[in-house]
């Protein structure tokens, strides 16, 4: 009864990207790429530009809402990390090296998806009793035609988001096998650091992540850059692979079964979503809180959002796996990156499980800030209080007694669903989003 339950979710996550998600998601994409003249590739520079200013920028004392840089590394924190380094990893592990390239499809043409839904979570937020701001889905979709019903949805089905039950098991499984700790006392105590941290909300998470995400970021570009320079004359043949097997059928090899061409679009698209909270909501639901009043500036964090996570980390890791070729060796995932990296930097599978934690706690911290925020909207009173325990039982539950592959399922269920109605809100409302960065 219980595996049958998560083998429907399964199923039932590859019929929604399917015939919902991955339409939905390139049509609208396309779309807003072409009515923006490709923003996302000919205003970069200004967009850069814009995420220097935000970085030096200095405190102005009190002002309603946390600096725009805070609120990004708060929602790069819940995409950097654990989704670019093992989550992604599982695109090429069950759909070959052409998920690649559809996931570069997708954060391309998901990129102005981003912009979009943080554009208009800023423009339409709200004020809060807690001097900051309530914003997102949540707020917007109030605003279109069915809106009064899909707005309650979307709180509740962020609530679940918020408790990312397939992080917390990559985390506490790392930890406890890693280090050979009980897994009852990894979760134990990595629930009392989310749930008693969580509370300081975006301006505290914003913080941790600036910290943990920079250093990440060059520590793990150096490894893998060092390992592509070591094996220079094998990336000719895997960036062939990559594009060959986009748009054909891949035959099984080692622990890889094959896979048709339409799959390997759904695992590379869906994944990509995943990693990148591409009309998911959590981002535009975090980057609300910021106290810069000009959606487009506080948009444009969500461009170097996707270009940091899908295009550089999500890229370094895929590349990984595929030069060492332990993609196809039936490794777990979360420990495929962790091997590859092995064979060319000692100690890696000691320190691994410490790497996953700081990653996985900024990113965890990141998401249940965001469901917590949702939860106090749906019940003013006592919203707070009863997600702490919500989540509580949901990330031992899943920890305990779900696999990874039916962790991962139950979570693309929910953001495909959550994608669904957001990109349907950002649909009847796209002639509100403006993409002028000048003199902005």
């Amino acid at each position: 009864m219980y595996h049958s339950i998560f083998t429907m979710f399964e199923t039932l996550e590859s019929i929604f990207w399917m015939y919902g998600g991955i339409p939905i998601l390139l049509g609208l994409g396309g779309y807003l790429s072409c009515k923006s003249k490709w923003f996302q590739i000919f205003q970069l520079s200004r967009v850069f530009s814009i995420f220097k200013e935000f970085l030096f920028e200095k405190p102005h004392g009190e002002q309603r809402g946390v600096s725009p840089i805070y609120a990004f590394f708060a929602s790069v924190g819940g995409c950097i990390g654990i989704g670019n380094v093992i989550g992604v990893c599982t695109a090429v592990q069950v759909g070959g090296p052409g998920a690649v390239f559809w996931i570069w499809v997708a954060g391309l043409l998901g990129m102005l998806v981003k912009y979009g839904e943080i554009y208009l979570g800023v423009k339409f937020r709200i004020k809060d009793k807690e001097d900051s701001y309530f914003g997102g889905p949540i707020i917007f979709l109030q605003k279109v035609p069915g809106g009064f019903v899909l707005a309650p949805i979307v709180m509740v089905l962020m609530c679940f988001y918020g408790a990312e039950v397939y992080m917390f098991k990559i985390v506490t499984h790392s930890i406890s096998f890693g280090w050979g700790i009980p897994l009852p006392l990894v979760v134990g105590l990595l629930l009392l650091l989310i749930l008693g941290i969580g509370q300081g909300g975006v301006r505290l998470v914003g913080r941790l992540s600036s910290i943990i995400i920079p250093i990440f970021i060059v520590c793990f570009s150096f490894m893998s850059l060092w390992i592509f320079l070591l094996n220079y004359d094998k990336m000719p043949a895997m960036l062939a692979s990559i594009f060959i097997h986009a748009f054909t059928p891949h035959a099984a090899v080692g622990a890889f079964t094959g896979v048709g061409v339409v799959m390997v679009m759904v695992h590379g698209i869906r994944r990509a979503c995943y990693v990148a909270d591409i009309g998911v909501g959590y981002a535009s639901t975090i980057h609300a809180e910021t106290h810069e009043a000009i959606p487009q500036k506080q948009a444009a964090l969500g461009i170097v959002d996707v270009i940091l996570g899908t295009f550089i980390i999500s890229t370094l890791s895929l590349f990984l796996i595929l030069l060492t070729e332990t993609w196809h060796q039936g490794i777990s995932e979360d420990f495929v990156v962790a091997v590859s990296l092995a064979r060319y930097f000692p100690y890696v599978d000691k320190v691994w499980p410490l790497f996953i934690f700081l990653l996985g706690y900024s990113s965890l911290l990141a998401f249940f800030v965001s469901g917590r925020r949702s939860a106090m909207l749906l019940l003013p009173k006592y919203g707070s209080l009863l997600y702490l325990i919500f989540a509580a039982v949901l990330y031992s539950l899943f920890a305990f007694f779900a696999t990874f592959g039916q962790c991962i399922a139950v979570m693309s269920i929910i953001s495909t669903l959550l994608l669904i109605i957001n990109l349907y809100g950002l649909f009847c409302l796209k002639d509100e989003v403006e993409f002028n960065l000048k003199n902005k």
